[in-house]
């Protein structure tokens, strides 16, 4: 069980080249081993190969920096097998992402802007990024600071559902701030599941 890089001290199977120091690998002369299968302490390094091979089981060297270094006896292969998948599910959930658009004008009356923010508080509870901004088209740029006062408005009426990521910057004709979602407790989620549907995932929507 995963003992095949200790019998292969020298580490020249390259089919099998360890991301890890392992078994004999290991330097130093001494470690402390932590887990819950085995008594935790320092120990020989000697004493630790003993050990895992008592459990048929490798020798991990999981903090090669402390002092002395901190090791775990376990399958190796298995390790790995639970790394890659761990690091596998977090690139899916960030691929899940989606980033949803709300656009604003410099001038905006506050009749369109409560329709967009509710869009907004939408996209948020359903887990979506919001990126708003403010188009300035023209000679409308000399609004510049109107546009950033009202993002700023947007960016506070959002606090129970959004944190910033960006503070507003101006992008060519674009004022641009970004939001991401704020979690929300089980009693909420529940409130919202009852007043209405849930909604059909859709990509990226740019408010007019």
């Amino acid at each position: 069980m995963g003992n095949i890089n200790r019998r292969n001290p020298k580490g020249n199977n390259t089919a099998t080249e360890p991301q890890d120091r392992i078994n004999e690998r290991i330097r130093a002369r001494e470690v402390r081993l932590v887990g819950d299968n085995v008594e935790q302490g320092i120990y020989s390094i000697q004493e630790a190969r003993r050990i895992a091979d008592e459990q048929e089981l490798d020798l991990v060297e999981i903090s090669p920096n402390a002092e002395p270094p901190v090791c775990k006896i376990l399958d190796y292969q298995k390790y790995l097998y639970q790394q890659k998948k761990k690091a596998k599910e977090q690139k899916a959930k960030q691929s899940k992402v989606v980033v949803k658009e709300v656009r604003f004008g410099p001038q905006t009356d506050d009749h369109d802007y409560e329709f967009k923010l509710r869009h907004a508080k939408g996209f948020l509870e359903e887990g979506n990024k919001v990126k708003a901004f403010v188009f300035f088209r023209g000679r409308s740029i000399v609004f510049k600071d109107q546009g950033e006062l009202l993002l700023l408005r947007f960016a506070q009426d959002l606090e129970d559902y959004a944190k910033v990521d960006e503070m507003p910057k101006l992008e060519g004709k674009r004022m641009i701030m970004m939001f991401s979602p704020k979690k929300q407790s089980g009693k909420k989620k529940e409130n919202k599941a009852e007043q209405a549907p849930p909604s059909k995932p859709r990509g990226k929507e740019v408010e007019e």
